[in-house]
This record gives structure tokens, sequence and C-alpha cells, in this order.
């Protein structure tokens, strides 16, 4: 039996004689099953292929990347938070290996896990089974996992304070469940938000987005991108970080709130005229 991976989005399920028949993440609208086909892999296989390995990045005072070299599944980011003898590893990413599990444990290891929305879910079981951590999910988003473990804890309501400055805060949007972390502390006291692709930013680095589905381009209702720019505006953040590693580096609150507002006017048809 094994847990095996859809290798197009990188998510982990439960143990199976059988591979599955579709993964369920990937056969719905917000993701997509590959042109080629649904195909699975196993953790150990990948690891035994020898193609890939993680590299964490230092990005600020206590703050690190870690990616997947070359990319896997959707490609996120993950990081890794440092915070008075409280790690937290904010997103998942498929890939774990011992020459991985060994760098984090020399940075502190790992306390606890939180989970933006499921599309990142990935082999988040095997990253809490090694760290011995819990793992926090919003309730909402209770139906997507597809791996149940007792290191799974399902928190409810619009914010959990995981440690003092460290905040869950449930947006929605992207899922219901859809949740971003505010670190009050991060950036020399000036607040960072870490947000997956709940929020994401766009190429310039000056502006961000809001969607229900990235790859097939569907977006989110202006009426719930208003709300999540009035629930940003609650949390303390002057840079931001998104799931693919781009990053606002000032001012981040400010274009947040510009962004959701040239958004709605677009979708009300106010921004312009074609």
């Amino acid at each position: 039996m094994n847990h095996y991976i859809c290798e197009t989005c990188g998510v982990q399920y439960e143990r199976s004689i059988e591979v599955p028949e579709e993964c369920k993440i990937c056969g719905e609208e917000r993701q997509y099953i590959s042109s080629t086909g649904q195909t699975w892999t196993t953790l150990d296989k990948v690891i035994e292929e020898g193609t890939y390995k993680n590299i964490i990045h230092f990005e600020e005072e206590r703050l690190y990347s870690i990616n997947t070299n070359p990319g896997f599944g959707i490609g996120q980011t993950a990081y890794l938070l440092k915070e008075k003898e409280f790690n937290l590893l904010w997103d998942c990413i498929t890939y774990l290996d011992q020459t991985t599990i060994r760098q984090i444990e020399d940075l502190g290891g790992i306390d606890a896990i939180a989970l933006s929305h499921p599309h990142y879910y990935s082999s988040q079981v095997e990253w809490a089974e090694a760290f011995n951590a819990p793992i926090y999910i919003h309730e909402d988003d209770r139906e997507w996992v597809t791996r149940p473990s007792e290191h799974i804890i399902f928190w409810s309501g619009e914010s959990f304070e995981l440690q003092e400055g460290i905040i869950l805060q449930r947006i929605g949007g992207h899922f219901k469940g859809g949740t971003v972390l505010e670190w009050k502390n991060g950036n020399s006291q000036k607040g960072v938000l870490l947000t997956g692709d709940i929020i994401r930013v766009v190429a310039d680095r000056q502006w961000v987005s809001f969607m229900y589905s990235y790859p097939n381009f569907i977006p989110l209702p202006s009426g719930n991108v208003e709300r999540i720019s009035s629930r940003i505006k609650e949390c303390k953040f002057d840079k931001l970080y998104d799931a693919f590693n781009r990053v606002i580096k000032e001012e981040a609150k400010q274009r947040v709130q510009k962004s959701a507002s040239r958004y709605m006017e677009a979708l009300n048809g106010t921004l312009f005229t074609t």
C-alpha cells in the first residue's frame, strides 16, 4: 500500500493498494487535470529518482523560504518563520527528504504547520510526522483533506492566534477557508503578511490580484474582494510574501487596498472601456 501523490498538484492521499481514480483537488474548476491525463507517484519514488532537492533561502531576519528545484506539482513556496522559540511552517511543499529534515532541524525544527488552502496541503502529514508538529487548517476546508491525520487541528472563526503576534486570518475568496498569516513582529516590527495565493502578487510587485481559479482565469466576485479588502485593513503589515516568492517590500497594506479597488472597478465596468 502506498500514499499516492498527484503529479499535477503534488497533494498526497491516504494509503491505498491501487492509485486513486482521480485527484479530488485537480478534478474541480479551481485546478485542472493535466492535458496528458491523471498521473501518480509516491514520495519514496520521487526521492529515489534523485532529480529534486529543496533549497532553503534566508529571506529576512527570522524568515526562510523553502522551494523544490526543479519545480514539482504547482511549484509553490513554503516559509519557515522563527519567533520566540516557536518555529512555524507556512504552507507545504511535497518534496521532503532527510537532507531537508536535517537542515530545518539545524534552524530549530518545526513546532507547528499552518495552511492557506487545499492546493498547498501537498505532503503535509509527512512534514508533521517528521517534526511531530500539529497542522492547522480552517474547518471550512475540512472536505479537501486527502490524507487524514491525528496531527490535523481544524480551527474555526475568523482568526486564530498561534503564538503572540502570529495570527491566522480566514479571509476566504479562493477557498471558503482561505487563510493568510499575519506576523506582527516581522519586518522590524512593521509586520509581514504571508498570503499563499489567496492574495497573489503580480508581475511588477506593485499590485496584487484575487482569483477563484488562477489556472482557469476565473475571477472572484467584486463583493468577495470587497470583504477581503475590509478584513485585510485590520491586519498589521508593511511587507507581503505570496506563494511564489513574489514580495511587496514596502507599503504592502496600501497596495492591497489600491489593488482591491482596481479589481472591483474592473469587474463593475468602471475602470476602462474597450
